[in-house]
């Protein structure tokens, strides 16, 4: 119930926004649309390249408000006009994802709630897919896996994870991740398989939204089920998971991969590896170990080496390679 009425609020305040401006309208078409759709692209290989950016947040807010203009000053059929909600509703997803990526949770947490209003007016389902799985792992990343999983499960209820296996598969490893947290083996190792089994399933030559082929595949699959295994303090599975991410990853999701090989440091430390999980971490690229969950990811990393090996001789290396690399970028 408090959904509906958070939709409907949300909703009426949008609407307002696409009130009809005086003058002459002109008529907007699905040009438009297609070049709004070939903008957020960009935005997406933006993110895939660098990620967490206040600028791409803000780019994508700031082309979600140009999305609203059209719906106030032209006009169109109500397919269109459809058309034109969905894209600002993707704008605003990618300007919440940005938010969470670059831990600004306060904003993300305003972007969702205005991204869900253009979403339901929308109608369409796949972009309400990517708000409410964005917003789990929102609550994910701030620590509250029962608010994660209820959204997650929002999306999962959707029709088009009924009807798709692609998007049932990421529905399934953003829960497996969750669960992780709340240290639930047996859903983590349930939720791991049967978003295997639908991946498996999918056909991969069914044209869909370019945001969720750009992003998920076996090696998102691997990444999700790492972070579950580390979670768990499984580490031999978190290694093995990671690997495979590695192999699999494709060239342009650098900002995955930083974080990806963040995580395998962890879990090779987690075994006692310490010497190869300190040769793993100092692999990531200056430039991306500076993004924000990379930067925490190995500031707790040195944190457990510290405690583990504090006399030995991967932390001294891992002590002055970080002070070294402050130096760089200060």
């Amino acid at each position: 119930m408090r959904r509906r009425q958070f939709i409907a609020a949300v909703g009426g305040t949008t609407l307002a926004m696409a009130a009809p401006s005086a003058g002459l309208p002109r008529r907007i078409g699905s040009g438009d649309i297609g070049q709004l759709n070939a903008r957020f692209a960009k935005v997406i290989a933006s993110d895939h390249q660098y990620g967490g950016r206040r600028s791409i947040e803000s780019r994508a807010a700031a082309l979600a408000d140009e999305a609203m203009e059209l719906q106030r000053h032209g006009t169109a059929s109500q397919r269109v006009r459809s058309g034109l909600y969905a894209c600002a509703a993707s704008f605003m997803s990618s300007a919440m994802w940005a938010a969470i990526d670059g831990r600004r949770f306060a904003a993300a947490q305003q972007h969702l709630e205005r991204a869900a209003g253009l979403a339901a007016m929308s109608g369409d389902a796949a972009i309400q897919f990517r708000i409410w799985s964005h917003a789990g792992s929102l609550y994910r990343h701030l620590g509250r896996p029962a608010d994660a999983l209820a959204a997650n499960d929002v999306a999962r209820n959707l029709p088009i994870a009924r009807r798709d296996p692609l998007f049932a598969s990421l529905g399934h490893a953003r829960h497996a991740a969750i669960h992780g947290l709340t240290g639930d083996a047996n859903a983590v190792r349930r939720s791991v398989g049967r978003a295997q089994d639908a991946l498996d399933r999918a056909d991969l030559e069914v044209t869909r939204p370019f945001w969720i082929t750009a992003h998920y595949d076996q090696a998102e699959l691997d990444s999700l089920a790492l972070a579950a295994s580390l979670s768990l303090g499984r580490y031999e599975d978190a290694e093995a998971h990671a690997h495979r991410s590695l192999a699999l990853l494709r060239p342009h999701m650098q900002r995955s991969r930083a974080i990806t090989s963040a995580r395998l440091a962890r879990a090779q430390l987690g075994q006692g590896d310490l010497e190869p999980a300190v040769a793993t971490a100092m692999e990531i690229p200056p430039d991306l170990s500076v993004h924000p969950r990379v930067a925490g990811m190995l500031d707790r990393f040195g944190a457990s080496l510290r405690t583990v090996g504090s006399d030995s001789r991967a932390a001294r290396i891992w002590t002055d390679y970080s002070h070294d690399k402050g130096r760089s970028t200060a």
